[in-house]
């Protein structure tokens, strides 16, 4: 399990003053109002920033940074993930699970067929959808309904399904 996860992608500058777009990867959007920190992967390590200002538009959210004041001084962080330690994550509710915990487990029918291995969840306004990789690379797409994925054992990195009429 990774220590770091990420809230965010810094899409754009906005404005001329320093501030950022951000695509926010949390289900919660409104938890940048409450962050005082987060870490920027600057590809070389992480760079902590201090959160001065939050703002809300259409998807995304404007955030502003202590010490960052000019377009040119944010502008090479593009694409750059933001994160939070692991203790700082938002607590999650019986059968909820980070994604990065969940990505690389072994897949496995209810019949004891192994399947493959879950290589992305895509996320849509239904419900989430479980892409697994099998042994031929091809992908199977498995809705995240509770008739379809039976158990998730985190520990372990194995995932249970029940493979319902249609999906392959």
């Amino acid at each position: 399990m990774e220590n770091y996860l990420r809230v965010g992608v810094i899409t754009t500058t906005h404005g001329i003053k320093g501030e950022v777009k951000v695509y926010p990867t949390t289900d919660d959007i409104n938890r940048f109002e409450y962050l005082k920190n987060v870490y920027l992967d600057t590809g070389k390590g992480y760079l902590s920033l201090e959160v001065e200002g939050v703002k809300y538009f259409k998807q995304s959210v404007i955030l502003k940074f202590k010490g960052f004041d000019n377009i040119n001084d944010i502008e090479k962080y593009r694409g750059k993930d933001l994160l939070v330690p692991r203790e700082e994550a938002i607590k999650l509710e019986k059968d909820e699970y980070f994604i990065c915990d969940i990505i690389g487990s072994e897949v496995f029918t209810d019949e004891g067929d192994r399947l493959g291995i879950l290589t992305e969840v895509i996320t849509t306004a239904a419900n989430d959808v479980y892409v697994v990789k099998n042994e031929n690379n091809k992908e199977i797409l498995l809705p995240s309904i509770k008739e379809c994925i039976l158990d998730i054992d985190i520990e372990n990195k194995k995932i249970k399904v029940h493979l319902m009429n249609g999906l392959i």
